[in-house]
């Protein structure tokens, strides 16, 4: 039976109108440290965003969304932070934030797989 190890994971939020504060789930950011993995997986929902938000510059949110996939991955391409650690790098992708996206608290659970448990947690939280 394979090992379990804990890991931390927080919900990538689209919050189109900060006043507000209403949210749509859009991702999941997981950090599992005993087995080095940091990923994060976006979910758009074109309709149901431009449903909530029809105001909303996509194409602005995705370049944001891009930056965010960059420096979880440690790419040279998302500047200095990105050449964090992968603890230093979530720790810094889900700090509060006000701005249009934000991530819920961090939460924790034990998991065997990490990749099978963010597509897990995206389909339970975000689709």
């Amino acid at each position: 039976m394979p090992a379990t190890s804990s890991y931390d994971y927080a919900i990538i939020r689209l919050v189109p109108c900060v006043d507000r504060g209403e949210c749509i789930n859009i991702g999941i950011i997981l950090f599992c440290r005993t087995k080095r993995f940091l990923d994060t997986i976006i979910h758009l929902d074109e309709k149901r965003i431009q449903a909530f938000a029809p105001q909303l510059d996509l194409e602005a949110v995705q370049r944001h969304l891009n930056y965010l996939q960059l420096v979880c991955a440690g790419s040279k391409a998302s500047g200095p932070i990105g050449q964090f650690s992968q603890s230093e790098r979530f720790h810094w992708l889900v700090s509060p934030r006000s701005t249009i996206i934000q991530t819920s608290p961090v939460h924790s659970g034990l998991c065997e797989e990490p990749a099978q448990t963010i597509h897990s947690l995206l389909e339970k939280m975000v689709l």
